[in-house]
Order: C-alpha cells, then structure tokens, then sequence
C-alpha cells in the first residue's frame, strides 16, 4: 500500500467545541469527508463514480484553501495567535492537499492502472489520516478565532470597567455627562457582544447564567444614571451614596461574571459545579437507583441508597421549616417523607434478602417494593411542586397592585420619614417571602437553566429591596426633588419587572412539570382536512433529520429567545386581552411550536406541519397589521408615522412569510431550504412585533394618564406636546440598545441642567 502523502502528525485532536457556529461550520465539512471514506469499495469503478469522488475532492481542498487565507489573515491581524494559527493554518493546508491528491483518480478505471500511487482506493489508511488531521487542523483554526471573539468582549468589558471608575470619582454635573455619555456607547457595544456570545452558546447551563448577568446589567444602567444623579444632585445624603454604591458594586460584579462565562474561568476556592443539587435533581437520581436494582442486584450498596434519601430528608427542612408553610401543608408533606423512608426500608430488606439467596435478577418481592418505592417518591415531588408553585402564585397575586412600593412612592413624595420607615419593613417581609419563594422554586424547577434563573430572581429581590428603601429614605429627607423622585421610580420599575419575569419562570416551571418542556398555549394550528392550501395538499410531507435539525438549530434558538422577549412584553401590559397583546401572543405560541419542530418535539411532527403553521402565523400577523392601523389612527403624526412604518415592514414579513410557505418544493434538498426560510421569515415577523409591543404599551399608558388629566379624548388631541415614541432606534431589525434599556440619550437630556431644590 502507498504511504499516506499526509504524513504523520502529532497535532491536538483534543479540542472542545463550545459554541454552535464553530459547530455548524464543520458540519458540511464532515459530510464531504464522510463521502469520500465510506463510498462503496467496488472491483469496478463507474466514469460516473470517478468524477464524483473528485468533484468531491477537488471541492473540499478548494474550501480549505479559502478557509485557510482567512485564518492566515487573522493571524496577521493577532500577534499573539500568529504562531499557533500558523500552524493549524499549515496542517489544514497539507491535509487538504493530501485529499486532493488521494481523490485525484481521473482516468483510473481499475485499481490496479493506479500504478504504485496512492488513491482513495488503495490507500483507506492515508485517506482516514488525511480526514483526520484536516478535521482537527480546521477545528483548531475556528477555536483559535473564536479566542478573538473572547478577546474583544474581554476588551468591551475593560473599557467600560474604566469608564465606569471615572463615573464614580466624578463631583461634578458637566463632567458625569461628558462620561455617562461614552459609557452608554460602550455598554451598547457590549450590550452586542455579549448578545451574540450568549446566542452561539452551546451549553445551556452558560446560556441561562449569560442571559442572567446580562439581565443585571440591563437593570443596573438605568440605576447606575439616576443614582448617580441623585448623589450629585444631595452629595450630603447617606441614603444616596448607599444606593449608588450598592449599583456600582452589582454592576462589577456582573461583568465580571460576564467574563467568567466566556473565558470558562471561576474564582479561586469557587466549586465548577456551581449549582447546590436540587430536590427535583435529588429525587431523580435517587428514584433512578432504586429502578436500577431491576438491572444489577449487586450494583449499589444498600448503605448510600439509605444515606442519599436522608439528605434528601434534610434538604426538605427548607420546605417544613418555613414560616411561610401552613401547617397542614408541613404535615402533609412530613408523612409523604416518612412514607418514602418507609417503603424504601422495606426495599432494602427485600433487596437484602435476595441477595441473600444469590438471585441473579430481581425477585417479585424487589420488583413490587421497587414499584411502591417509585410511587411514593413521585407523590413527594408532586407534593413539593405543589407547594413551590402555589405560594408563588399566592405571591404573586397579593402583590400584582404593587401596594407596598406605592405607598413608598407617596411617603417619600410627602417628606414623611416615619411612613418611610413602616412601609419599608412591608417590603422587606415581601423581600424575605419571594427570596424564600425563588428558593423553593429552585428546587423543583426540573432544568439546570431553570435553577439558575431562580437563583437569579432570588439575588435580585434580595438586593433591589434594600435599594428601593434608600431611595425612598433620599426622597423623604429631599420631596421636591424630581431627581430623588425619578431615581426611586426606576428602582420600583426593576422589582415590578422581575416580578413579571417570575410569572414567566412560573409558567416554564410548570411546563416542565407537566412534561410539555416550555410548550406555551394549547393555541396551535394543526392541519385539518380540507383546510390546507392546494399546493400543501399536493407536498409530501417528511421529517427533518438528525443532521438537518443540528444545522437548523441556531436558528431555531434565535426564534425561541424572541418568543421568549415577546413573552415578556405581554406579561407587561397592563391590559392583556387589549387586541394587540392577545394577538401578538398568538403568533408567538406559533412560532414557539416552530421552534420545537426544529427540536424535533412538539406537535408538529413534519415539514407539512411546519409549513402550514408558517401560513397561518402569516394570517396572524396580518390580522395584528389591522389592529396596529386602528391604534394608530388616534396617534400624533409622529407616533402615528412611527407605528406605521413598523407596521409596513410587519406586513412586507408577513407576505414574504406567506409566499415562501405556499411555494411548492421537490426533493429533500429544497424542502429543507423552505424549512430554513419558513424560521428565518418567521424571525423577522417576531422582531417587529418585539419592538413594537412596548411602544404601543407606553402609548397606551401614556394616553391613559393624559385622558384623566386632560379631559375628554378630543383634548388628547389637540392638548398633548408632540413628543417622539421610539425610543431606540433599530438596525438590521435588532435594537441600537443591545440590552433593550430605556434610551440613553432621552436621560441625557435631563443632565444638562439642575434642579432648583
């Protein structure tokens, strides 16, 4: 046999890939390969096959080549990647080569006219090398590029930490603007970045701890501005300085966990681990033990299934030691934990006995105790979810008229100090019961991602509580200060909106619960009989396959977040069966059943499905088109021209949507390019209506507040000071404000001059 013109190579096959892109940028790359190794070996060669195997070598050295003057011109770009790049860059380009020449069979028509050199025929061995080091040279090339996405994010977050020691050693007005105004562009930057990294992760864990610090820093620019306004404004107060250095110090350290994400670091002394084990998790484990006795006898020793389930014992004092726990509840879930140690007792002895008697496999006596065991295990998670939910449900119906924050609003507003200090003892019990809550929550919200957001919701009451009370304290000592006033109302907006975030979380929780894994309304638009269109009628309706759902993956999670973003726009209105928020909720179960399909879960089981939910989605988006002209026909001509021109570009997605959806199809190839454009067109009907949900919200509550202050509806009109709507302006459908915070230049106005009192 030839020696493999590859050669050998000690190059690092080691390389973990951490996000989706560098993924989906191998997968055509492995198919190709794929090809060449696995064609069928026959004594005769078609011509046919000849040229095949040689379009197909010929085409994976050409690619190599593009892809390696990429790499090559990054390493010009990066000094301190130059000589590792270089060398993946040399590898890639031998092994390319390498394929080339094994694959270069024209006029070969037996394999012994080869005559001594190597081709893919004779030389498997050469071939499997080549692929081989091609695939690690080419993985190394894309995980040294990614080290510069690392990089600028890393590059982002220091130029804002020193943007953001600068505005906390500034003492004067003018100077905070000139600052506030660089740091807002470099948090926008950020803000993208970061975005980005958080979309390309491919562990979820990371995903759901990324969107956390990103959600921090979304709340804590706006805190950041209107605190330090307010101690430049009272630099005498202690309550302010508290509050703006209590900002200051949650925003550094979301940075920094920010970079702890991309770069996989943790502080020293800090566990990998991360997360505490949950009960959910506990109980799985523990009920996935006690089913493997079914398997293995003699597997696990009688000794850690008895220490395991009084941990989880222990663990559930969290739960019957709470204040918060009615009585009846406590006892009932004392006997559910005393009826699982009980069958789990009896498990043991008749697992012992079998033992015992040398049984090679469970006897009837294991089987049944395993069963009841099961059971008994099931009715105590139940229990516990029962009890999680409910009171975060009770929670947050008892505080949905934010009365507390209300009444902190007016006292403060009034100078009244000592109703300053009553109310704030309120809020803190409401603190100490969702901190709790957020707790319970966690250990029976089933998904890593999910803990996490818990402990998220949890941190932020626990912190946002204390800040709200110290700037009520500013208020009181200082009640006409508009600046004292606007800085307390953005801190009561942040509890407000985390508290519509734990509805959300709410609502996934008992998803997963209930086995619909984040499967939103029962609102779904199957096909039925007679109601497809004429072509759906006529297509052949398939399944997308392994591979096709990795490389439609990314995308389908890019559709997921903005179901998720519309979400939680509607759980904002105050009036959520207003047309324009029922509707937009509609499209978004839509498109959420879309993203599933990409899964390759959920009730939309082929392609046919897809594409008739993408029509009817389309149907959606029109009717909401309809609801959007009505609202805008009581607008000012520079709202109204905002609304309408979202609107048009609404209608233009929604046709594009409706065409592509419509269009027939022949072949796997097609069909799977329709499936792409199906998500992609979809995509762009979910970003206008994300943006425009919180515009039309505003407006309404706007129009609200100038109707009772201005009289009749005819007054609106005519009294109202134009003033622009859309606060931050879009590019290429994506927001100029990476974290969707308030506009920073609408608060820059404002610092240009200072309050008399």
């Amino acid at each position: 046999m030839a020696s493999s013109p590859c050669g050998s190579s000690n190059f690092d096959c080691g390389l973990e890939i951490k996000t989706r892109s560098v993924e989906q940028t191998l997968i055509p790359l492995v198919s190709q390969i794929t090809t060449l190794i696995n064609h069928k070996d026959k004594p005769k060669k078609s011509e046919k096959t000849l040229r095949a195997i040689q379009r197909v070598g010929q085409a994976v050295s050409a690619a190599v080549g593009r892809f390696v003057a990429v790499g090559e011109a990054i390493a010009t770009e990066n000094e301190e990647l130059k000589e590792e790049m270089g060398l993946a860059c040399f590898e890639a380009r031998r092994a390319g080569n390498a394929i080339a020449q094994l694959t270069d069979v024209s006029g070969l028509e037996q394999p012994e006219s080869e005559g001594g050199r190597g081709t893919v025929f004779s030389d498997r061995t050469g071939m499997v090398k080549a692929a081989r080091m091609l695939l690690s040279s080419v993985t190394k090339v894309l995980v040294l590029a990614d080290r510069i996405v690392i990089k600028q994010i890393i590059t982002s977050r220091n130029k804002v930490l020193v943007t953001l020691d600068q505005l906390e050693r500034v003492t004067t007005f003018q100077e905070f603007v000139q600052i506030f105004s660089q740091f807002g562009n470099e948090m926008v930057e950020f803000a993208h970045l970061t975005g980005d990294r958080q979309n390309d992760l491919k562990d979820e864990k990371k995903k759901a701890r990324m969107a956390a610090a990103r959600a921090v820093l979304e709340k804590c620019t706006m805190m950041l501005l209107t605190a330090s306004k307010t101690c430049l404004r009272h630099p005498d107060c202690e309550s302010a300085r508290i509050n703006k250095d209590a900002v200051f110090q949650r925003m550094r350290c979301a940075l920094d966990q920010v970079i702890e994400i991309v770069t996989d670091s943790r502080p020293s002394g800090e566990a990998q681990s991360g997360l505490p084990v949950s009960l959910y998790t506990g109980l799985k484990d523990f009920k996935g033990k006690v089913e493997g006795l079914r398997e293995s006898l003699f597997g696990v020793p009688a000794e850690s299934v008895s220490a395991q389930l009084e941990a989880l014992v222990e663990q559930m004092e969290e739960f019957t030691d709470s204040a918060y726990t009615p009585h009846e509840q406590r006892q009932g879930l004392l006997q559910l934990g005393g009826l699982v140690r009980q069958d789990t007792r009896a498990l043991i002895a008749a697992w012992t006995e079998a033992q015992s008697a040398k049984a090679k496999e469970a006897t009837e006596e294991v089987e049944l105790a395993i069963l009841k065991n099961c059971h008994s295990i099931g009715d105590l998670r139940k229990e516990l979810h029962k009890i999680a939910v409910g009171r975060a449900t009770e929670l947050l119906r008892q505080h949905s008229e934010h009365l507390a924050l209300e009444a902190l609003k007016v006292a403060g507003g009034e100078g009244n100090l000592e109703a300053v200090a009553e109310y704030a003892r309120t809020l803190s019990e409401q603190k100490d019961q969702l901190v709790e809550t957020c707790r319970l929550l966690c250990h029976v919200s089933g998904t890593e991602p999910l803990e996490i957001t818990c402990i998220h919701a949890e941190e932020t009451f626990y912190v946002i509580g204390p800040q709200i009370v110290s700037a009520a304290q500013t208020l009181a000592l200082h009640p006409s200060s508009k600046i004292a006033k606007e800085n307390l109302d953005v801190f009561c907006e942040a509890w407000e909106s985390q508290l519509c975030d734990m509805a959300v979380l709410l609502r996934e929780i008992n998803d997963v619960f209930e086995g619909r894994r984040g499967d939103k309304k029962p609102y779904l638009s199957l096909p039925r009989p007679g109601k497809h269109s004429t072509n759906l009628k006529t297509a052949k309706a398939a399944k997308l396959d392994s591979e096709e759902q990795s490389t439609i993956a990314k995308l389908g999670l890019e559709l997921r977040l903005l179901t998720s973003d519309v979400d939680s726009e509607v759980e904002r209105w105050e009036d959520q069966e207003h047309d324009i928020a029922r509707q937009s909720q509609s499209i978004s179960s839509m498109a959420f059943s879309m993203y599933l399909f990409t899964r390759g879960e959920g009730l939309l089981k082929t392609t046919l499905d897809l594409f008739h939910q993408a029509e009817m989605l389309s149907e959606q988006g029109i009717q909401l088109c309809s609801h959007l002209h009505t609202f805008s026909s009581q607008l000012l001509d520079e709202e109204k021209a905002v609304i309408l021109s979202e609107t048009e570009k609404l209608a233009a997605s929604c046709q594009q949507l409706q065409m592509g959806a419509r269009t027939p199809v022949q072949g796997k190839s097609a069909t799977f390019q329709k499936v792409e454009s199906s998500i992609q067109n979809t995509k762009g009907v979910m970003t206008v209506v994300v943006f425009l949900l919180p515009v039309c919200s505003k407006l309404i509550r706007k129009y609200k507040s100038e109707r009772s202050s201005l009289g009749s509806p005819q007054n609106w009109r005519e009294k109202r000071q134009l003033t622009p709507v859309r606060e931050d302006a879009t590019v290429n459908g994506k927001s100029s404000n990476g974290f969707g915070v308030k506009s920073l230049e609408q608060h820059m106005a404002s610092l240009t001059f200072l309050e008399s009192k």
